[in-house]
């Protein structure tokens, strides 16, 4: 996802979670954090061994935090990922098309998958639906085709460009 920072765009990518255990890339910086919930909107943050505790306040739309940290205030806007990340994965049409694949846009879980393998498609179906950063999304067939192969099951967790499903789009 991409957020700003006052002035500053920043990309962060979640890499990994296990517990509170999470690593995260923040424009092509990896880090390893700790991070706990406490209370309404209290983290603590455990970094390289030095603690953070960050109150995190978070607007209307639900895309504006005012975020507390060590006697400094930020405020932060999350930028349109799901648009962004749907723009990169269709550079172009031709392009889906040639590939024959479905690939994850973003690291994400596979919530639904909605067809097996053998299955006839109309353009614009659904093949999966996947979650990332609680927004979930559609990944549709952009022509009629017939699926090859599924290569994920439900509650997986995939990353950025993992090969999820086959297609022929030469079919009749």
């Amino acid at each position: 996802m991409d957020i700003q920072v006052g002035k500053k765009t920043m990309e962060i990518n979640l890499l990994s979670k296990e517990g509170n255990a999470v690593k995260i890339d923040i424009d092509g910086t990896q880090y390893n954090v700790d991070i706990a919930m406490l209370l309404n909107g209290t983290y603590s943050i455990l970094k390289d061994g030095i603690s953070y505790n960050a109150e995190v306040f978070r607007g209307e739309n639900g895309k504006h935090y005012r975020v507390n940290v060590n006697y400094s205030t930020y405020n932060i806007d999350m930028l349109d990922s799901q648009a962004k990340y749907m723009r990169l994965r269709k550079h172009s049409s031709a392009e889906v098309e040639e590939q024959s694949q479905i690939t994850a846009p973003m690291p994400c879980k596979i919530v639904k998958i909605h067809h097996s393998a053998g299955d006839r498609l109309h353009k614009g179906d659904t093949v999966l639906t996947i979650e990332a950063m609680k927004m979930q999304s559609n990944l549709k067939v952009s022509d009629d085709c017939v699926i090859e192969e599924i290569l994920v099951g439900e509650g997986d967790s995939v990353r950025v460009d993992q090969l999820l499903v086959k297609l022929n789009y030469e079919c009749e």
